[in-house]
């Protein structure tokens, strides 16, 4: 169980020496200067255990060593771990020197990481900042807000972080009062996803490797928790070995410090097979386009897991998305103010083939892409062919009030493109909404929980598969439905039709002539023209020739 009191005590102490920031930098500027320091030391903390490890073992072996000589062989051993920092400095021992060395000392110590953790630091942009803070005489303060700080995943796991970071994350932004849709996933929602998918493998017996993933992964929760809940069928040394060996983890991440604290956390863990990128999963990666795009095009994955931002804007890069408009896209483009439906469409393009063994699906969602979009718009055509196609099989009512950051409702949908034959054309929705209890204490806008009862319940009605006053069976043609146009027409005293006359209120052109045409049938259409010599036309319109060719024709008669 996770001590939110816990967590809230740690946001809060890094949070008190960001105070210390305010007139030196902006608040939206915070987070690239302490996440990054957190992570730094969190690698620290991995490492400082590690080197008491190496030591203890080497003085086992040779207690006569000398301090030096032990200092350089715990050196040539951290070497051969999955990351290392070259130089013999820390945090602490750096605020310890000169204060006019500090600069120079610190960033010895983050130019000595292997190459792994470079790449970290680098994404974050962290030597420009370091820049900024030594401007801003500030650099010192902030390495002693963590210097001592225990971040290591033995103290807080990899969820727990994420919880860390999205405190202070919401802390950071509350003077730019932007909500850019973001929400960090609680683990109680993410273990109901991973029960829905069913994942089929076995630790003690599998042989074949299978792949997850998520296309915007952020710090890496998801893909973390669906391992962790194989790991948890393991037995034996044999099973946990075939889950670390044969469970492929997959991701993708936009922002940098996202992409950047999920690497870090991955490589932490000691995670063998990842292949986190960082990019815009919903455009391509191609030279043509600027931006860092799709880095997992043409991969095929098991299960695929994700919570996208709700309501992401993609007009900033549109003209990129449009290039997949005839592929992936193809089945229909949703409003450029909200892209999560563009996130399920990547998803489904990924899907393995149903000839290799299907693929499933696992999607969190706020309420727009259930009902937005009229009929033949982007949204609506996207749930008509996902749900001609058979892929939906569930979806899931859950509680409000479950998010730091948001109170509103959200919906996991499950789809599956290897339904067994007793789903076939079948959807179940089960309304959950009722099944939780209060947090002890409220954590954000997160005042309600999940229990493991709640989940068992929700899994129990998605095998159970029956009607029930909280669950519903659909068949996918339920949720059809057309939109027409209907025309009454009104009679005279002898029954006959009237003609009505009104005026033309949108642009006159072919196409909105023949629109009305289709619907009304036969009309004439009287065009006065505003001139030195006014202009009036009579125009009978039957459909057979271009309006706007009549309308030519008759002012040339008229006009010579």
């Amino acid at each position: 169980m996770i001590n939110k009191e816990r967590l809230e005590n740690l946001t809060q102490e890094v949070w008190k020496g960001a105070i210390k920031l305010r007139g030196k930098f902006k608040a939206k500027d915070y987070p690239s200067v302490i996440l990054p320091m957190i992570m730094i030391r969190r690698i620290e903390s991995v490492l400082e255990v590690k080197r008491e490890q190496f030591k203890t073992a080497i003085l086992t072996k040779t207690p006569e060593i000398d301090n030096e000589t032990l200092q350089k062989r715990i050196k040539i051993q951290e070497q051969n771990e999955p990351f290392y920092n070259k130089s013999n400095w820390t945090l602490k021992g750096i605020i310890a020197e000169s204060a006019s060395q500090v600069e120079a000392n610190f960033r010895d110590y983050i130019n000595s990481y292997s190459s792994n953790i470079d790449d970290i630091i680098d994404k974050f942009d962290y030597r420009n900042w370091v820049t900024q803070m030594v401007k801003a005489k500030r650099l010192s303060s902030i390495i002693q807000l963590v210097a001592e700080e225990d971040f290591s995943p033995e103290r807080l796991s990899n969820i727990e972080m994420g919880y860390v970071y999205e405190n202070l994350l919401q802390l950071f932004s509350q003077d730019d009062a932007k909500d850019t849709g973001e929400h960090f996933t609680p683990r109680e929602i993410i273990r109901i996803m991973v029960d829905l998918m069913e994942i089929d493998f076995d630790p003690e017996k599998a042989k074949k490797a299978i792949s997850i993933y998520d296309p915007a992964c952020g710090t890496g929760g998801m893909l973390s928790i669906t391992k962790e809940h194989i790991i948890d069928k393991a037995n034996t040394d044999k099973g946990l070995q075939n889950a670390e060996d044969l469970v492929l983890l997959n991701g993708q991440e936009l922002l940098p410090q996202n992409y950047a604290l999920c690497k870090a956390d991955m490589i932490l863990k000691g995670e063998a097979h990842i292949n986190i990128t960082h990019g815009n999963s919903l455009i391509p990666d191609i030279e043509s386009v600027e931006d860092d795009g799709d880095q997992h095009a043409g991969e095929y994955f098991d299960y695929i897991i994700s919570n996208p931002p709700f309501g992401v804007d993609w007009s900033e890069y549109k003209k990129d998305v449009e290039r997949l408009k005839t592929s992936r896209f193809a089945w229909g483009m949703s409003p450029s103010n909200d892209g999560a439906l563009l996130f399920l469409l990547t998803m489904i393009e990924k899907m393995k083939a149903k000839e290799k063994g299907g693929a499933k699906i696992a999607i969190l969602f706020n309420g727009s892409p259930l009902s937005n979009g009229d009929a033949t718009q982007g949204e609506s055509e996207i749930r008509r062919n996902i749900l001609q196609n058979d892929l939906l099989d569930t979806i899931v009512m859950l509680p409000d009030q479950m998010f730091y950051n948001t109170g509103i409702y959200t919906y996991i949908w499950l789809l599956n493109n290897n339904k067994p034959a007793s789903k076939k054309d079948e959807v179940i929705i089960i309304n959950a909404r009722d099944k939780f209890e209060k947090e002890p204490k409220s954590f954000g806008n997160k005042r309600n929980r999940i229990t493991d009862t709640h989940r068992n319940w929700i899994h129990k009605q998605f095998i159970n598969r029956k009607e029930t006053e909280q669950t519903k069976l659909f068949h996918t043609t339920d949720f059809a439905f057309h939109k027409v146009e209907v025309v009454f027409w009104q009679e005279d005293e002898n029954g006959k039709q009237m003609w009505i006359t009104e005026p033309f209120s949108v642009q006159l052109n072919n196409g909105n002539a023949k629109k009305k045409f289709d619907l009304y049938g036969n009309m004439t259409f009287y065009i006065r023209i505003e001139a030195t010599k006014p202009v009036e036309v009579e125009i009978p319109y039957d459909g057979s020739k271009a309006f706007e060719t009549l309308v030519a024709e008759k002012l040339k008669a008229e006009v010579t």
